[in-house]
């Protein structure tokens, strides 16, 4: 008797491609991804099925879903490079993925080395100051995650002097992703617009004009909402300009403030809250205020609450932010050698403190926050 014979199936190398799904099916996959919390997940789910990838990498669809989900906290960027976020905080895997230097920067020399002094979305804004050649520095922008640099040109000597600035001696650079420099007799405001590839001066001031005496130094640049903020060093007092008018203005602190760290946050309803710590303490002070008459001067400060840090950590660092709604504190634990620092997050709104990272080389650390390298565009 013949045998009977069996269907014989397809090679995988017969089978048709995997056609892309109907509209209607990628319309709600893409809306099932947005509400995927987790940046991590999302990565996860590229890996799926091809599908998934060409949905998922679709720069329309990243630029949806990175304006619903904020950026992660990833680490730190320092002078030396950059501290990954440790477990168990929830960013700490992709913190590992992302670790990167700055060694692909225009090389210089060991004592004048490219110095971090600012970081916002994603991208990192260095300085270069050289000592071969007095008060000289150079700015850089540059994008760790695609390891490309933009070389800022410098301030020329024109523009220094429509302001008043004659000496170069006596400028102060005080670079941030909104450039500033002050002089011994006031206080001068630079843009550089990545449009035009030039700097243009924005606004200056006297201190006679703010009520001040020669100023020798400025601490705490921050940038809140649409103002800047710079603490004058061992004084209650800060210098407000508001980006919107561009206007300056000065704010008085509460007693005592002259010593202590600050940080400014926007609080709503046209109010602006604070919160500052002492070195040595426990705890961080949060103040609120509010302006009467629409004068500046007549901030008036209410302490609203004592936060207190985690048991067995004190203050002994800086205290750093706003950034994506939090503040950051660095802290020595005790027991732990001084040459040691953990740096925690504090959330604004609910105070929820977390520990973030620690570091044998305490100092000014700026936080970084982004997606995974997949989920991250090309911005330089």
């Amino acid at each position: 008797m013949a045998s009977r014979a069996h269907p014989v199936l397809p090679s995988l190398d017969a089978m048709e491609p995997e056609r892309p799904p109907p509209a209607l099916i990628s319309e709600l996959l893409e809306e099932i991804f947005l509400r995927v919390a987790s940046a991590t997940d999302l990565v996860r789910a590229s890996a799926a099925c091809v599908s998934f990838r060409r949905l998922i990498a679709d720069p329309a669809f990243l630029r949806r879903y990175r304006s619903i989900h904020p950026p992660l906290l990833l680490g730190f960027v320092r002078s030396y490079g950059f501290d990954p976020a440790e477990a168990p905080h929830p960013s700490a895997a992709v913190a590992r993925a992302v670790a990167f230097s700055f060694d692909y920067l225009p090389r210089t020399t060991w004592e004048d080395h490219w110095t971090p002094v600012n970081a916002c979305d994603g991208r990192v804004l260095l300085e270069h100051s050289c000592r071969e050649v007095l008060n000289y520095w150079d700015l850089l922008v540059c994008d760790p995650l695609s390891r490309r640099y933009l070389l800022l040109p410098p301030i020329t000597d024109d523009l220094l002097a429509s302001i008043g600035i004659q000496n170069k001696d006596i400028f102060h650079s005080g670079a941030s992703f909104i450039s500033s420099g002050g002089t011994a007799q006031g206080w001068g405001f630079f843009i550089f617009s990545l449009g035009s590839g030039c700097w243009s001066v924005s606004t200056s001031i006297s201190w006679d004009d703010l009520g001040l005496d020669e100023i020798d130094e400025f601490i705490q640049e921050q940038c809140t909402s649409d103002c800047f903020y710079w603490k004058l060093n061992d004084m209650s007092t800060v210098v407000k300009l508001d980006m919107n008018s561009m206007q300056f203005c000065t704010i008085g602190l509460p007693p005592g403030h002259d010593k202590r760290q600050i940080v400014i946050v926007e609080s709503g309803e046209s109010r602006v809250a604070m919160f500052s710590t002492v070195h040595e303490s426990t705890s961080v002070d949060y103040y609120y205020t509010f302006s009467q008459n629409g004068s500046e001067k007549s901030h008036e400060w209410h302490l609203k609450s004592t936060i207190p840090l985690p048991a067995h950590y004190t203050f002994e660092g800086n205290i750093g932010g706003p950034a994506e709604g939090y503040i950051f504190i660095e802290c020595i634990r005790d027991g732990e050698s001084s040459t040691y620092s953990t740096v925690l997050s504090l959330e604004i709104k609910s105070f929820n403190i977390e520990r973030v990272s620690r570091t044998s080389f305490p100092g000014r650390a700026y936080p970084y926050f982004g997606f995974p390298p997949s989920m991250s565009p090309r911005r330089i």
